[in-house]
């Protein structure tokens, strides 16, 4: 790799800029040529070579480029000097000057013997020096060429110069320099690092990534703060020069160094501010990367969570065939709503968080918009699943209570007909609270709303398992069954209850019997599909004649016809000698043929 070449600076030859064998005074010519002064030293023919040249070179990289373009002025000073030195002095010069040499003035030795050989000199080896010489006299002929406000005390002219001064400015400003240099080269690199750097993937890896940037920004923040006070110094204590009188102006050096500084101080400052920018946006960046990881562990403990309440949705059967187990489940599918409520809220807030990142311009929209699209769609899911299995179960329960409202219903009614005693319903009043019962218990029916069940069987038949559908349709053949025998049983007890009055028949009196005869008995009439009637006719008449009996107003005679029906005739001895029939165990079609029998009979007669 190639070297870096770095430029000289007042550190590395801080002892030979010590010994003042060549200064930087500050001042300028009338052109503004800057002026390197080789003041009296008297071991300058000693100084080495390749200190001369380090001095030299480094003195002339201080102005300016368009001052050193204009070429430097050198004033040598050796009043006090030899020959030999201005000499050896113009040779070393000649030979190793690395800038623009515009002119040389030379200060030559004032004793009378070193001036003349001096002359002498210049004149035999000024074509060797390839450059420009003037010899000067005196401080006034030097003022000739340079103003005296541009030379120092030594010359004659009243520039204000503290070589140790201008060497502490000078690498105070270098170090400066370097600071700012190396810290534009810090953050250059710690960008670089940021630039290159991949967003880990886990919550705590991004977490300590941050910290670590984080600090590390700090760092250099705090070395940013460092610079920027130590330029701010410096330019201060350059200030200074000027604030000591206000007839004072800095030098054109001074000023340079001035300049110098403020511009150090703005690259700082630009360094800083740009460093900044692209600072924030990494911060936000990884910022933005903490909350897409906390984004997605969320999303995949909520989902794991809504996968499992999904999953045990799922696996909750509808399809039961008692209405027990239809109010178990759905006891266990509140309980189990109920359980995956915050869950519910919890993916909703979730999937809203989300929205917010995106509204953010969060850098992840792609891999965020998708995960708040499947959360709100698994809880539109869920929740739809368990409406419509609570809507099933719902109609299922209606279903089985129906089922069993009618059953019920249907088990009342049996054990309604079942208790009805025969022979109470024998009598018109036992007939008529017979009747009552049953048409009571029909009302019953309306007011269950016993035939809501196949209304529901019609508008359900869809969503009912093939096993509900035969509950239901037996429910319904056995409501229909029992419905049946209510209206049976309600017309025959409307028959019994009907008041049966017997037409009034005239009789012819008989005559006497003796006492001895037994009385005549009617012969018993059969006729078709008849049964057998006993019948006893009373004469008014030979009512007195008649032997006494238990009840003298009444006489029972009692039957069987074929058949074993068991048939009872009472008779009342009263006006008209009406006859009250009462029968048992028989059925409704009987009781109507004897009915009509009876009728015929008594017609006949």
């Amino acid at each position: 790799m190639q070297q870096e070449i770095r430029p000289l600076l007042a550190m590395d030859i801080i002892e030979q800029l010590h010994r003042q064998f060549a200064l930087l005074s500050g001042g300028r010519g009338k052109d503004g040529a800057p002026i390197i002064t080789f003041p009296e030293y008297s071991g300058f023919s000693e100084v080495p070579e390749e200190d001369f040249h380090n001095v030299v070179t480094y003195l002339t990289s201080i102005p300016s480029l368009d001052a050193a373009s204009i070429g430097f002025i050198i004033i040598i000073d050796r009043r006090k000097d030899k020959w030999s030195s201005v000499k050896a002095s113009l040779s070393r010069i000649a030979g190793a000057f690395p800038g623009n040499l515009q002119l040389v003035l030379v200060l030559r030795p004032t004793r009378f013997f070193q001036r003349a050989i001096a002359d002498i000199g210049i004149k035999l080896h000024k074509d060797d020096f390839k450059m420009k010489i003037v010899m000067l006299n005196s401080l006034t002929d030097l003022q000739g060429y340079v103003e005296k406000g541009q030379l120092t005390r030594e010359l004659g002219g009243n520039l204000e110069y503290c070589h140790s001064q201008w060497i502490h400015h000078r690498t105070a400003i270098e170090n400066f320099a370097m600071t700012v240099k190396t810290t534009a080269q810090m953050l250059q690199r710690f960008g670089t690092d940021l630039a290159e750097t991949e967003l880990p993937n886990d919550v705590q890896c991004t977490k300590d990534l941050l910290t670590a940037h984080t600090d590390k920004h700090g760092n250099l923040k705090d070395e940013l703060k460092l610079g920027l006070k130590q330029g701010t110094t410096l330019l201060g204590c350059i200030k200074e020069q000027a604030a000591k009188s206000e007839n004072h102006k800095l030098n054109p050096d001074e000023m340079e160094n001035q300049t110098t500084v403020e511009r150090l101080l703005a690259q700082l400052d630009e360094t800083e501010n740009a460093f900044e920018q692209f600072w924030c946006k990494h911060h936000l960046k990884l910022e933005q990367c903490l909350q897409l990881r906390h984004f997605e562990q969320d999303f995949r403990e909520v989902k794991v969570s809504l996968d499992s309440l999904r999953e045990s949705l799922t696996s909750l059967s509808v399809i039961e065939d008692c209405l027990a187990r239809v109010e178990h489940l759905l006891k266990e599918l509140k309980t189990l709503e109920e359980k995956a409520q915050p869950t519910l809220e919890k993916a909703q807030l979730h999937a809203l968080h989300g929205d917010q990142l995106i509204q953010s311009n969060h850098y992840a929209v792609d891999s965020i918009r998708p995960k708040c699209v499947e959360l709100r769609r698994v809880c539109d899911d869920f929740s739809n699943v368990a409406k419509e299995k609570t809507d099933v179960l719902s109609k299922s329960l209606q279903i089985h209570m129906g089922i069993e409202k009618v059953n019920q219903w249907c088990e009342s009614g049996i054990y309604l007909l079942a208790s009805q005693a025969v022979d109470k319903c024998q009598s018109q009043e036992g007939a008529e609270s017979a009747l009552t019962d049953i048409q009571g218990f029909l009302v019953s029916a309306e007011k269950n709303q016993l035939t809501e069940l196949r209304n529901l069987h019609n508008q359900y038949e869809v969503l009912l398992s093939e096993d509900i559908k035969t509950s239901v349709l037996k429910a319904l053949k056995r409501l229909e069954d029992v419905q049946e025998m209510f209206e049976k049983r309600q017309i025959s007890l409307k028959r019994l209850s009907a008041k049966q009055t017997r037409p009034v028949q005239p009789v012819a009196p008989r005559p006497e019997s003796s006492p001895k005869r037994p009385p005549l008995k009617n012969p018993t009439r059969t006729t078709g599909n008849q049964q057998p009637l006993a019948r006893r006719v009373s004469d008014n008449s030979n009512s007195s004649k008649q032997p006494a009996e238990a009840d003298p107003n009444k006489k029972k005679i009692i039957r069987k016809a074929r058949g074993g029906i068991k048939i009872e005739v009472m008779h009342e001895e009263s006006q008209g000698g009406s006859t009250h029939v009462v029968l048992t165990n028989e059925t409704e079609e009987s009781l109507s043929n004897r009915r009509r029998s009876n009728i015929s009979n008594q017609c006949v007669r």
